[in-house]
């Protein structure tokens, strides 16, 4: 069974940066589109960042600029680098394959960004 597990989160000001991993193991992530995901309480998860070789890199409108996805498929890890970090980016944050997502996620890790 896959499994994530993401960390890096934590309490920053706003216009902070900071760095999410994700390690997946299970299933080998060659191949996969894989995504970053964001979610606050009472809402739906988003899709904010998403890399594949077909499609390249597609991030959501509010976090281009700011949010950058990488992987390494020899390691089976995925990260986000998030600089100018606003309170509205404040959400758990998971990793995850893209279109479709696998049923089982990891705990997440929560960035909080103070203004």
């Amino acid at each position: 069974q896959v499994q994530f597990v993401e960390s890096g989160g934590g309490l920053v000001q706003a216009g902070g940066s900071l760095r999410l991993s994700c390690v997946v193991s299970g299933r080998d992530i060659n191949g996969y589109a894989m995504g970053w995901y964001r979610q606050v309480p009472g809402k739906e998860r988003e899709l904010v960042a998403r890399i594949s070789k077909p499609r390249g890199i597609i991030y959501k409108d509010s976090v281009k600029g700011r949010f950058t996805i990488s992987r390494d498929n020899a390691k089976n890890e995925v990260y986000l680098h998030m600089d100018d970090l606003k309170p509205e980016d404040t959400a758990v944050y998971f990793c995850n394959r893209v279109d479709p997502a696998f049923d089982s996620w990891g705990q997440g890790t929560q960035v909080t960004v103070s203004s």
